[in-house]
């Protein structure tokens, strides 16, 4: 039998910053085993897997915990560190890198950023060296297999594709298979099912259930219920960089998780056991197929008014594909409109032409209230909050992140100039709200994820927005934070216009007044839904 990885952690610390990340972690590892890593925004998850995964090193000097904890009566006491053993051996981070594949959003950002625009084959090839880039010839041998592991993974068709003209659910299957086709001992998956809808979970539960009869090994983050992967056996709570809990999972541990997120039965997925199907509660709403022209009247009294937004018969395509047809829509004050479809359906697109990033193709029309053609975009986008996970991948200029929440009133990445203080004050305000305050001096790329994705809110309410647009704004967000986000939003409904591009109805703000479905190219109106 092939021997497989052990990983140890005792008393093990991470400092970042001016805090510690983690604090005095003891954990062990078994081959086989599937754990959920479940915690907070903040909690240390991502650092976590970082060090397991050799990316991060452990700080000297916390105060250490008793070294036996959390180990089994008899068992042999390591000193404080990060362990690896392989058949009972001792090896060191070298050789236990080779057996260990790391996956988060980070990484499908760091592509976006640097404009690593490679096919999708030579992508999943870069896994056989674990380099960013194809540095090598890859030899026949090794294109049977990066075949083969295109083919476990449904993404033959698409493997001379451009990585980055993918939909977002295609880029976190390419970047599976890139960790798949290692051979890795355990995969270390950092909020994997964020941003994918019903197909594309059922289609990575697919490759992982693959994983699982291979006696894979796994360490999932999660902050939702379908989040934990199917064939979980094992969870470890982190809150505040200590470990708060560590056992088996059960069915009420799912369930307490669910009820946490606001998700419904329906979505409830008991990761000790298969279901038949992933599918998401889906809004109340009716499509109308046979409606092609998208115009809704917005409250009582705004009918008269011209639209804040207009768009007739604007086709939309993006790298020359085409996206949009015929899109038929406008705005009005007093509406929230929620807009939903598949990943690739072009929800992202559709709110950066909102937006300004892309415009329509010749013959389109997109009228702005108030800004009639000619206008500079800069001036648009001062009136308009838009929070987006490219916008998240953007941010690695080297700024502070009380800088990074006041270059919202700019519509910026990062500030020309030194903040007023005004524009310093505005920064305070929405720092303490979202609890941000004590990482106000760090970096971005300081931050989890989580809190990195609240930082970016923050930055789109210090402006005076008449509309927000959000696309997958609780991405990443624990259900505290969620619920969070969900009352200030329906705070803020009463004085601007939202626009909401997700997959989860329980994510929605109440008091969304209209649905928009797109599909097939096409922009469907729905019956207004909301959220409980």
């Amino acid at each position: 039998m092939k021997a497989r990885l052990k990983m140890q952690l005792h008393a093990v610390s991470v400092r970042r910053g001016n805090g510690w990340a983690l604090r005095a972690v003891t954990w062990r590892l078994c081959p086989g085993e599937r754990w959920a890593l479940l915690g907070d925004n903040g909690a240390g998850k991502t650092q976590l897997l970082k060090l397991l995964a050799g990316a991060v090193w452990p700080t000297p000097g916390a105060p250490p915990r008793a070294l036996a904890e959390n180990q089994n009566a008899g068992e042999r006491h390591y000193p404080a560190g990060r362990h690896y053993l392989l058949g009972g051996r001792p090896v060191d981070l070298i050789e236990a890198k080779r057996r260990i594949a790391y996956i988060g959003a980070e990484q499908q950002d760091k592509y976006a950023r640097y404009g690593w625009n490679l096919s999708v084959r030579d992508l999943v090839a870069t896994g056989l060296h674990r380099t960013d880039l194809l540095l090598r010839r890859v030899t026949p041998p090794q294109a049977v297999r990066v075949n083969a592991t295109l083919r476990a993974c449904g993404l033959s068709r698409h493997a001379s594709r451009e990585f980055l003209s993918l939909s977002y659910g295609q880029k976190r299957l390419a970047l599976l298979a890139r960790a798949l086709v290692q051979s890795p001992d355990w995969l270390l998956l950092d909020e994997l099912y964020n941003g994918l809808d019903a197909h594309y979970r059922r289609r990575i539960d697919t490759v992982l259930g693959g994983a699982l009869r291979r006696g894979q090994a796994w360490v999932a983050t999660a902050h939702r219920a379908d989040d934990v992967p199917r064939g979980t056996r094992c969870m470890l709570r982190l809150a505040r960089g200590e470990v708060d809990s560590i056992k088996r999972i059960r069915a009420s541990d799912i369930e307490s998780l669910a009820e946490q997120a606001g998700e419904t039965p329906r979505s409830l997925r008991l990761a000790a056991s298969p279901s038949p199907s992933r599918g998401r509660r889906r809004g109340r709403g009716r499509a109308s197929a046979s409606t092609k022209r998208v115009s809704v009247t917005g409250a009582p009294g705004s009918v008269t008014s011209a639209p804040l937004l207009r768009l007739a018969h604007v086709d939309l395509y993006v790298e020359y594909r085409p996206v949009l047809r015929d899109l038929n829509w406008e705005l009005r004050e007093g509406e929230h409109w929620a807009v939903y479809g598949a990943n690739g359906a072009g929800k992202s697109s559709f709110l950066k032409l909102l937006y300004g990033d892309l415009s329509p193709a010749l013959g389109g029309v997109l009228e702005r209230r108030g800004f009639p053609s000619g206008t500079p975009i800069a001036a648009w986008k001062r009136q308009v909050g838009y929070v987006s996970p490219e916008l998240q991948s953007d941010y690695a200029v080297d700024v502070s992140v009380a800088d990074l929440v006041a270059s919202g009133l700019y519509a910026s990445v990062g500030l020309v100039d030194e903040p007023s203080a005004s524009d310093r004050k505005a920064a305070t305000r929405w720092l303490k709200f979202f609890g941000l305050t004590a990482v106000a001096k760090r970096r971005p790329r300081e931050l989890s994820y989580g809190q990195l994705r609240r930082a970016l809110i923050a930055r789109a309410m210090t402006a005076d927005a008449r509309i927000l647009l959000l696309d997958e704004p609780l991405t990443g967000l624990d259900p505290t934070q969620r619920s969070i986000m969900k009352r200030l939003l329906e705070q803020l409904m009463t004085r601007l216009t939202l626009i909401v591009a997700g997959h989860h109805p329980e994510d929605l703000p109440r008091g969304m007044t209209h649905g928009l479905r797109l599909h097939n190219r096409r922009a469907l109106p729905v019956d207004s839904y909301s959220a409980t």
